[in-house]
């Protein structure tokens, strides 16, 4: 089960990986421009930060089990458009329907776990298939780039595609059935509802960063540091292979009982200093290698902790609203960070970029202060 969820979470992303991924590609042979190729990830994130809510609730009245399989069979959907696009809009369009699996994700995997997962082993399964974000990372970086390589990228794509409809089989297969749906008359404590508003707009500050990290960071490497373009790769591995790490054991300390509201703050401080040695690393250089793995093992491990926390806060029957929720503030944040990055490195340069970072990463750890108090609504 923890595999197929994990599989999910890959395969829901795996569109803006590959085209990221295979961009040289792209570029060359469809005669796209480096700026339509930067929008892939403005209609990827910015339509599952709107198809979210719905999404949500689309979850708590269809029920886990159909989402799943939807979101993986339109995941190979949407890769194999993307292997058929003939240009630039039809590649957008397609990028754009892969927002709804984006958004169906973590609702929809959240609501598995607590169906089928002991209370005690949440925390540690939710941060194995938050993981497989960086997995699905990991595939696209590697095994399908070099598949690309032999049979072309629309070949590597449609691989892709063809793998995304078989875990669908898997999940319809594996799956336990949807319970019936209820409607509660209850309405959700103000208490329950105001930690899940302050996740968000905690997960949209930290989407923000995150993001502006994982889009310029081998740039950085690369135009500042003097970095190779296979070092600077390497620069993005390395934040990859920290962010599995972290996710997974930091979700693992929060679903120890009392620990994960404590949590969020604390990562977003350590993500923080995480910025300010990425700023540093213009006058000492070998700071970078430091800093990468400082925002993979506290500001990507910030997000799988938000997960456990949604989890153990949702109101009944809400799991999959609460979730979503969360997801489109984290989504609207890679949306809007990467742009704003931009701006003020092309203005200013990179230091003033990383202190925006740190910015938006203090801004996180105090939004989520509040949350250390189990009692949320008397901060308000």
């Amino acid at each position: 089960m923890t595999v197929l969820l994990t599989s999910a979470m890959a395969f829901s992303m795996m569109q803006l990986f590959l085209i990221g991924a295979l961009g040289p590609r792209l570029v060359g042979e469809l005669g796209i421009s480096r700026t339509v190729l930067g929008l892939t990830t403005t209609a990827g994130f910015g339509a599952a930060a709107l198809l979210s809510p719905v999404a949500g609730r689309l979850v708590d009245r269809v029920g886990p089990r159909r989402c799943l399989v939807a979101l993986l069979l339109l995941a190979g959907v949407s890769l194999a458009l993307i292997g058929a696009a003939p240009g630039a809009a039809a590649l957008l369009a397609a990028v754009a329907l892969g927002g709804l699996p984006q958004a169906l994700a973590n609702p929809a995997t959240n609501k598995v776990i607590l169906a089928v997962v002991p209370a005690e082993r949440r925390g540690g399964v939710t941060g194995l298939k938050q993981s497989g974000v960086q997995f699905g990372a990991f595939l696209a970086g590697l095994p399908l780039s070099l598949l690309a390589a032999g049979v072309g990228w629309r070949g590597a794509v449609w691989t892709a595609a063809g793998a995304a409809a078989l875990a669908a089989v898997w999940a319809a297969l594996t799956l336990p059935p949807d319970a019936p749906a209820t409607v509660s008359s209850q309405r959700p404590a103000p208490s329950s509802r105001r930690v899940t508003k302050r996740l968000a707009v905690f997960s949209l500050l930290l989407g923000c960063g995150i993001a502006s990290v994982n889009t310029y960071l081998a740039l950085f490497g690369a135009q500042r540091l003097a970095l190779s373009p296979t070092t600077a790769a390497a620069l993005v591995a390395v934040l990859g292979v920290a962010g599995i790490g972290g996710r997974m054991g930091w979700s693992r300390a929060a679903g120890r009982p009392g620990r994960a509201a404590s949590l969020p703050s604390l990562l977003a401080a350590g993500a923080v200093g995480a910025a300010l040695l990425l700023a540093a690393a213009v006058l000492v250089h070998p700071l970078v290698w430091v800093a990468a793995m400082a925002v993979g093992s506290f500001a990507v491990a910030a997000n799988a902790v938000s997960m456990v926390l949604v989890m153990q806060n949702a109101a009944p029957g809400r799991a999959g609203q609460d979730t979503a929720l969360v997801s489109a503030g984290f989504f609207a944040g890679f949306a809007v960070g990467p742009p704003l990055f931009g701006v003020l490195v092309s203005a200013s340069g990179y230091a003033p970029g990383w202190l925006l970072v740190a910015a938006e990463f203090a801004a996180a750890a105090l939004v989520a202060v509040p949350l250390m108090s189990r009692r949320c609504g008397d901060a308000e």
